[in-house]
């Protein structure tokens, strides 16, 4: 059974997004690279690797990207349904669910590095069955090797450092419990602190401390939320490159270039 896809398109601020600023746009989700916004390549990728899925767009306002022609197309053949982002990416996907349905495959709109065959291997992944959530990791060498300022904060853990690649399935409702993670947690790489919150003490030290390899990390992980989270290492390292400045939307042009 192929996955809901939900594209995650909300603005994290009310201010706009320098990004956004400079292209003349409001969100983000609507900044070109390599001639297309950023919206739009992402589901245009979604459609590519599942032809027949169901297609969400999860935005704070519908209206600031149905001018995109593949939101606009995938929408006139009611392929696409927006549905409204709520303040924090928790209460985004937990809303979204009631509409999408499981198994969910979640990304974000500036993803645009995502490949066809990256959605596909995490899905089938997911029904292998086994696991109720799983995420998308690259290692750091792969990551490098696809661009050499691609990446700048990793996770470390015993033998290798990761990044993640924003691209998680979930396999039922029951998994929605993993999300908690990110209300106060986020991106712990960059907010350690805010992270005890999320994880808790112990969770943490094994974190900051790299006593637990990937895998183990995530069977503490499992433990804690009590839904089973395994990780899926690929080795196509672009895939953990997303658009967060300017820095990253320049990496992310020439390698778009690079691949023709």
């Amino acid at each position: 059974m192929d996955p809901a896809i939900l594209v995650l398109a909300g603005r994290r601020s009310p201010a706009t997004d320098p990004l956004a600023l400079r292209a003349g746009v409001t969100h983000k989700a609507m900044v070109p690279v390599g001639g297309e916004a950023m919206v739009g390549r992402v589901l245009r990728i979604a459609e590519q690797a599942f032809p027949g899925a169901a297609l969400f767009v999860s935005v704070d306002d519908a209206a600031a990207i149905a001018g995109d022609p593949t939101v606009a197309r995938l929408t006139a053949a009611g392929r696409l349904r927006t549905l409204e982002a709520r303040p924090n990416i928790v209460d985004s996907v937990v809303a979204a669910s009631q509409a999408t349905g499981f198994p969910l495959l979640i990304t974000t709109a500036d993803n645009v590095l995502m490949t066809p065959d990256g959605m596909r291997v995490i899905a089938a992944l997911g029904r292998e069955g086994g696991a109720d959530a799983i995420a998308m990791m690259a290692e750091r060498a792969a990551i490098l090797a696809a661009h050499p300022d691609g990446q700048r904060r990793f996770y470390a853990f015993r033998g290798g450092a990761y990044s993640n690649c924003n691209l998680f399935w979930l396999g039922s409702d029951k998994a929605l419990r993993a999300t908690e993670s990110f209300r106060l947690g986020g991106q712990f790489a960059k907010h350690k602190r805010r992270a005890v919150k999320a994880l808790g003490l112990t969770t943490l030290f094994l974190f900051v401390s790299r006593l637990l390899t990937l895998e183990g990390m995530f069977r503490h992980f499992s433990r804690r939320f009590g839904v089973r989270i395994v990780p899926l290492v690929t080795p196509d390292g672009r895939l953990a490159i997303d658009v967060d400045n300017e820095r990253t939307f320049g990496v992310a042009e020439e390698i778009l270039a690079r691949a023709g």
